[in-house]
């Protein structure tokens, strides 16, 4: 029940309803309800014949809407996997069971037992003969004020875009079946999933500025993790030669359609493989993803037609190759770089020549990005975990999988050469503020490379930014169930519509 506000008409009407609940002799909130079957597989068993009773089923969800026909009342209901609808009849209900009824509203959650039965009109249906309240809502449901279209709604109170927006909670299970496929595919690899530490003592494995917390009994100031590399690669030099794990990682930095401060990555390592192993597991898992949930390798993006072709192989195209072709000059040319650079306002006083490259790459390249492509070979000194080309040390055996303009994937032919790593770490470091990752040494991951790390590759995966691709989504607010907001006293004045106030009172 809303609590810290008067109850509105509709909520006193609602509870109007849930006492004559309790009159007939029933729970309001309801009990176990056992052995109830999805609707979308009831749905597939209903008689194609008008007029013949079907199986008798159970089937438990939403009221979604409800009519009147003399007689006759018609109730929609919905669960996770499909909607159907029930059919009540004054003269097969008992009349405790038919004033029960008359106690329902949308958004009530029931319970239906029945035989199931093509109606006249062509409607799979079930003949209820036995109705089960399972829980009484007390909130008028959205769009009988004025629909569910404000942002700041449904990302607050997601629960109303997963009930009542059409296609959110699809998506969102859609979700599910690719992380499970994911899984399915690496253990079909050999691959072992682990956990590692979310606290971390020393933030590190990205450039990325973290989250500082502070633990009172040890009295140590510790970091939400920004990436999961590290202890992984520890994992390996343990022995665990195929290792992943899929986890939440927090960056302190800016939201916008393809940033959430926290957000979930799959980091995969493999020994003995490099980064062309990586590509080649990475298109396995996209394709399996897209079998999963019941895609063509031809996938659908944007509202205007647009297709997205993701049958492999897929092209592999150099840094420096691609850099020439949209920059219009050679990595190699200090001064014609730094002219691109100032064109488009990218700082170049003290700035490392290939820290310059890499922002005019992202400021020319990455839109033309258009995918699937793998972008290979980058510049050495943007890559401090990463081996470099025996055949030119100034390039490292990186790529970025690119799909749309959007990076999906990020791999390295992994450096395990732990002098070369701690000259990499005091390169970094030098000149870091104080706040941003890497700004300390790691000298536990130094000393475990010391040991010695196998050769091999590693791969990182945003989870909601494949989610994202794979269901045509273009905002990662879209693919998480719970996206980081403002506090709602930080929300405009301006910004709090009647609409907003509305359903902050019905919340």
């Amino acid at each position: 029940m809303t609590t810290g506000s008067p109850p509105d008409r509709f909520e006193i009407a609602r509870l109007e309803k849930l006492e004559k609940i309790q009159s007939l002799g029933h729970d309001p909130w309801g009990q176990r309800f056992d052995n109830h079957e999805g609707i979308s597989s009831v749905r597939e068993r209903c008689p194609a014949e008008s007029g013949v009773d079907g199986d008798t089923v159970r089937v438990a969800g939403r009221i979604r809407g409800r009519r009147k026909a003399g007689k006759l009342r018609f109730i929609d209901l919905q669960d996770q996997t499909g909607r159907i609808q029930l059919l009540f009849s004054r003269g097969d209900m008992t009349e405790p069971q038919w004033e029960l009824v008359s106690a329902l509203d949308d958004g009530d959650l029931i319970g239906a037992d029945g035989p199931l039965r093509l109606t006249n009109t062509g409607e799979k249906s079930i003949f209820v003969k036995e109705l089960t309240v399972l829980c009484k809502s007390l909130t008028q449901p959205p769009e009988k004020f004025h629909g569910l279209k404000d942002e700041e709604i449904l990302i607050r109170q997601r629960y109303l875009d997963l009930i009542y927006t059409d296609g959110v909670l699809e998506r969102m299970l859609k979700r599910s079946t690719i992380i499970d496929s994911i899984r399915q595919t690496l253990r079909t690899n050999r691959f072992h999933e682990v956990e590692t530490p979310v606290l971390h003592a020393v933030a590190g494995g990205a450039a990325a500025r973290p989250f500082v917390t502070h633990h009172n009994a040890m009295d140590m100031e510790l970091y939400l993790r920004i990436a999961l590399e590290l202890h992984l690669k520890r994992l390996m030099v343990g022995g665990i030669e195929r290792v992943y794990e899929i986890g939440r990682v927090f960056r302190n930095e800016g939201v916008d359609a393809t940033h959430n401060p926290e957000f979930t990555m799959i980091e995969i390592y493999q020994a003995y493989g490099d980064y062309e192993t990586m590509m080649d597991l990475t298109e396995q898992i996209v394709v399996n993803a897209l079998k999963a949930i019941g895609n063509s390798l031809i996938i659908p993006w944007g509202e205007a037609g647009d297709q997205i072709d993701l049958t492999p192989p897929w092209p592999r195209r150099k840094y420096a190759d691609l850099f020439r072709e949209h920059a219009g000059c050679d990595m190699s040319d200090a001064a014609a770089v730094e002219a691109v650079a100032t064109k488009f306002g990218i700082e170049t006083a003290g700035v490392h020549p290939d820290v310059i490259i890499n922002e005019v790459f992202e400021k020319t390249v990455e839109d033309h990005l258009s995918g699937p492509v793998f972008v290979i070979d980058y510049p050495a000194s943007i890559c401090p975990l990463t081996k470099r080309k025996q055949s030119d040390p100034s390039i490292a055996e990186r790529f970025e999988l690119y799909i749309r303009g959007m990076e999906l994937a990020n791999a390295y032919t992994e450096l395990n050469d732990p002098r070369l790593q701690e000259e990499l770490f005091r390169t970094q470091l030098a000149g870091l503020a104080a706040e941003d990752s890497m700004a300390k040494m790691d000298h536990d991951f130094v000393k475990a490379l010391k040991v010695g790390m196998p050769p091999a590759g590693g791969l990182g995966i945003g989870i909601d930014r494949l989610v994202m691709l794979l269901t045509n989504s273009h905002a990662i607010k879209d693919v998480i169930f719970f996206p980081l907001t403002r506090h709602e006293d930080q929300v405009p004045v301006e910004k709090k519509t009647g609409k907003e106030k509305t359903a902050q009172q019905e919340g």
